[in-house]
C-alpha cells in the first residue's frame, strides 16, 4: 500500500493476449483512478507482464491496442510470481483466460506475503461459453469484475449455487468504451464487418459469411464497406484462427469490388466512419451500440451457444445478410441495453464508481485475508493439479524445480533466446494455421 497519499499507486497487469493486455491495462487506469477522468493516469505507476504463450502480443499488436504502461516485459508464470514477490505492488489485475487466473491465484497465495496485493480478474468480453468453469475458475480474486448488470447476476447465481462466497462480483463495463455518439455524415455510407477469431470455426462458413459480404458490396456499389480484423496471418490473439478472412479473400472467385476492403487498427477509430456495424457477436457490437451506431447480429448461420450470438437474444439486432441486403436497419431493445452494460444513456461515467470504491476500501485495510479460491486440492483433486501443471507450478502452487531462471539472461544471451523463442512461436503458428487444418481434413478422408 502506498506509504502517503503522495506516493503513485502500484499497479500490476499480467495480460496472456492483445485483447486481455488492452482489456487489463485499461481497468486498471479505471479502477485505481483519483477521479471519474477518463484513462486518468495520475498517481498511478503501471507495470505491464505479457504472459509468455501462443498468444503472446507483438510489437504491431501492442502499438495497435495503444495502451502504453510504464514498464513492459514478457514472462512465464513463475517469472511473474518471483516479480510479485520481490517488488511492491498495491493492485494486481490478471486479465487472463481462467486456467492461468486460478493458477495465479494460488501461486501468489503461495507466496505468503505479509502484506498482498489487491487482486483483480474478470472477462474481456461477451461472457456467451463456459459460464460455470471459467467464473469458478476466476474465484479467490478479492474483485471479479462484471461488464454489466446481466452478468453480475449471473456470477452471483454461479458462486452462490456452489456455495462459494460471492462478495467478489462487483458490477462495472468494459473500459474501453468511448467515442463520440454516432451521427449520419453527409455522403458517407460504411458498412463494417466485425471479424471474430473463432466464431465462426469452420472454412464453409467463414467463406459464407465472406461471400455475403463482398456480395453487400457489390449490390451497392456507392457504399464502402469494410472488413475488419483483429490480427494479421501468423498473429494470435485471445482464440485461435486457424483461416484468417486475408486468406479467405485471396481465394474468392471473382475478386474484390473496389469498395470493398481489408482493415486493421484501432476499433474506437473504424467506429469513427461506421454506419452499420455487423457481426455474428463480437464484442465490437457493444462498443457500436455504446456509440449508438446502428448495429445488426447475423442469424444466417443460426443462433447458436457455439457461435455466441444467443447472447443478443431480446436485443432486437438479430437478422440476416437477405435483411440488410434490402436496406433493414434493426434498432436495439433499450430494456436490453440497460442490462448490458454499454451505458448508452450517458451513465458511463459512474460506471466503475463500484470498483472504484471497493478497491479503495481494500488498499485502506491494514491486511487482506488470505487468498481462498472455490478450487482446491481438496474439492477438485482431479482438476486443479492438472491447471497448476500447465504452468509449472506444483499443486501447492509452488514453481516446479527449474520453472524459472535465477536472473535474466542479458546482451548477446538474451538476443540469442528472444531469436530462439520467436523462431519457435512463428513455427508454432504456422502449425497451427497449416499444418494442423491439412492434418484434420486428411483425418475426415
Amino acid at each position: 500500500m502506498p506509504s502517503s497519499t503522495s506516493e503513485a499507486l502500484r499497479v500490476a497487469v499480467l495480460a496472456d493476449s492483445d485483447t486481455r493486455w488492452k482489456w487489463g491495462a485499461l481497468t486498471a487506469r479505471r479502477i485505481t483512478a483519483p477521479d471519474r477522468a477518463e484513462d486518468s493516469a495520475k498517481g498511478v505507476a503501471l507495470t505491464g507482464f505479457l504472459l509468455r504463450g501462443r498468444a503472446t502480443p507483438t510489437a504491431r499488436q501492442l502499438a495497435e491496442v495503444g495502451v502504453e504502461a510504464d514498464a513492459l516485459r514478457e514472462v512465464t508464470a513463475a517469472e511473474f510470481l518471483r516479480a510479485i514477490r520481490d517488488e511492491q505492488y498495491d493492485v494486481v489485475v490478471l486479465a487472463l483466460v481462467g486456467g492461468a487466473v486460478q493458477a495465479m491465484l494460488h501461486g501468489l497465495a503461495a507466496l505468503r506475503l505479509p502484506l498482498r496485493p489487491v487482486l483483480v480478474t474478470g472477462y474481456v468480453g461477451v461472457v456467451y461459453e463456459k459460464l460455470a468453469d471459467g467464473l469458478l475458475l476466476r474465484h479467490g480474486a478479492d474483485i471479479v469484475l462484471a461488464n454489466s448488470r446481466h452478468d453480475a447476476d449471473r456470477f452471483r447465481a454461479v458462486y452462490e449455487g456452489v456455495g462459494a462466497d460471492a462478495s467478489s462480483v462487483t458490477e462495472a463495463a468494459l473500459p474501453f468504451l468511448g467515442g463520440a455518439s454516432y451521427e449520419r455524415e453527409e455522403g458517407r455510407d460504411t458498412v463494417v464487418f466485425a471479424a471474430q477469431p473463432s466464431v465462426p470455426e469452420s472454412r464453409a462458413d467463414r467463406t459464407y459469411l465472406l461471400r455475403r459480404l463482398v456480395e453487400h458490396a457489390r449490390l451497392h456499389p456507392g457504399r464502402e464497406v469494410l472488413l475488419k480484423l483483429r490480427s494479421k496471418p501468423g498473429e494470435h490473439t485471445t482464440h485461435l484462427e486457424e483461416l484468417p478472412y486475408q486468406k479467405l479473400a485471396d481465394k474468392l472467385p471473382g475478386g474484390l469490388p473496389p469498395n470493398f476492403s481489408l482493415v486493421y487498427g484501432h476499433m474506437g477509430e473504424v467506429l469513427d466512419r461506421t454506419d452499420l456495424l455487423v457481426t455474428v457477436s463480437s464484442t465490437a457490437a457493444l462498443e457500436a451500440l455504446h456509440r449508438r451506431v446502428p448495429t445488426a447480429v447475423l442469424s444466417d448461420l443460426g443462433v447458436r451457444e457455439a457461435l455466441g450470438n444467443h447472447h443478443f437474444l431480446g436485443s432486437g439486432l438479430l437478422t440476416s445478410w437477405d435483411a440488410l441486403d434490402s436496406g433493414h436497419r434493426p434498432l436495439p431493445d433499450e430494456e436490453w441495453l440497460a442490462g448490458q452494460g454499454v451505458a448508452a444513456d450517458g451513465s458511463y461515467g459512474t460506471a466503475f464508481d463500484e470498483a472504484r470504491g471497493r478497491v479503495a476500501e481494500l488498499l485502506g485495510r491494514t491486511e487482506l485475508p488470505p487468498i481462498a479460491p472455490y478450487y482446491t486440492t481438496a474439492t477438485a483433486p482431479g482438476y486443479l493439479p492438472g491447471i497448476l501443471a500447465r504452468h509449472h507450478l506444483a499443486a501447492d502452487g509452488t514453481p516446479l524445480p527449474g520453472a524459472a531462471r535465477a536472473t535474466e539472461p542479458t546482451g548477446v544471451r538474451r538476443l540469442v533466446r528472444d531469436a530462439v523463442r520467436g523462431a519457435a512461436r512463428g513455427a508454432y503458428r504456422h502449425g497451427v494455421q497449416r499444418v494442423a487444418p491439412v492434418i484434420r481434413r486428411m483425418g475426415a478422408l
